[in-house]
């Protein structure tokens, strides 16, 4: 995997704009930039996607999402390369069915995760979400277990102590809080705990921490996708997304675009940022650079 830190300093030192004639893939996340309040594609980003399909652009979606939860986007869109869900902890062609990548978390680390995350000070304050063979576990039903299960359309286990689940690793272990600051703050203990070779930490909302094993990361997945599936290049993508766990697939991309929603950080590291998802802002990014004076 190519080191992102130099390709983003080696992006950024580039003077000329993206050659838009090289884009053969756009890659996009999901919430926040494909999806926004209304939980469903716009109209006129889904027209955008498809006009750039017609000119033999390959699109694909990278999300921290489950693959069942993503799967009806990937439907709606009629896409046709493997989508990569869970941050690209799982990668998997759903027209074959074929798994081409699924790293789970370390079990020992889980269980530090657990027993970190459930004393009695945060159990109050914290939700946990284990992923588990693409189903969701949960210590109890909460409002904020209702209120994500009910966007995510899918179906939570209650069982307790989530470490009676752990005879299979997990895909993901995610934290849930309203509080921001509280999840800023694990945030920060967990980054002081555990390294990069440890675990991949990352943010995909401000309320939500996500764990996964330390090689996932939604840029690896899309240089596994354009290069190892799709035999393309870096400057062939074009990727686009509004959050933290966006940022590898942003460093990556020859063209990384952030939504004009995304955090600060994460439009410094993009090289064009469109308008919020709410305006259609990938529309607007396929149409500045891919769909040039095309009509869609």
């Amino acid at each position: 995997m190519q080191d992102t830190s130099t390709h983003l300093a080696t992006k950024q030192a580039e003077v000329k704009p993206p050659n838009v004639q090289d884009i053969r893939l756009i890659v996009v996340d999901l919430d926040g930039t494909t999806v926004g309040e209304t939980n469903q594609i716009r109209p006129a980003v889904k027209a955008a996607i498809q006009a750039a399909r017609d000119k033999g652009v390959e699109v694909a979606i990278a999300t921290g999402r489950m693959y069942q939860s993503a799967l009806r986007f990937y439907n709606d869109l009629q896409l046709t390369s493997p989508l990569m869900t869970y941050q690209g902890a799982l990668i998997k062609d759903p027209a074959s069915g074929q798994v081409h990548q699924h790293l789970t978390v370390p079990r020992s680390y889980v269980a530090q995760l657990l027993e970190f995350l459930g004393t009695p000070e945060l159990q109050s304050l914290v939700s946990v979400h284990l992923y588990i063979d693409d189903r969701l576990y949960v210590r109890e039903i909460n409002a904020e277990t209702i209120a994500y299960a009910e966007r995510s359309e899918v179906e939570p286990v209650a069982v307790g102590d989530l470490r009676q689940v752990l005879d299979t690793e997990p895909t993901k272990l995610l934290a849930l809080s309203q509080e921001i600051d509280l999840i800023d703050r694990l945030f920060g203990s967990l980054q002081k705990r555990y390294t990069p070779a440890e675990l991949y930490l990352t943010k995909s909302v401000a309320t939500f921490l996500e764990a996964t094993h330390p090689l996932v990361n939604k840029g690896n997945a899309v240089q596994y996708l354009a290069e190892e599936i799709l035999g393309l290049r870096p400057e062939n993508v074009m990727t686009i997304g509004d959050n933290f766990n966006d940022l590898e697939m942003l460093q990556y991309a020859g063209l990384g675009v952030a939504m004009g929603g995304a955090p600060a950080g994460v439009k410094a590291v993009a090289d064009w940022v469109a308008p919020d998802v709410e305006a259609d802002g990938v529309a607007a990014a396929i149409a500045e650079f891919v769909l040039i004076g095309t009509e869609f």
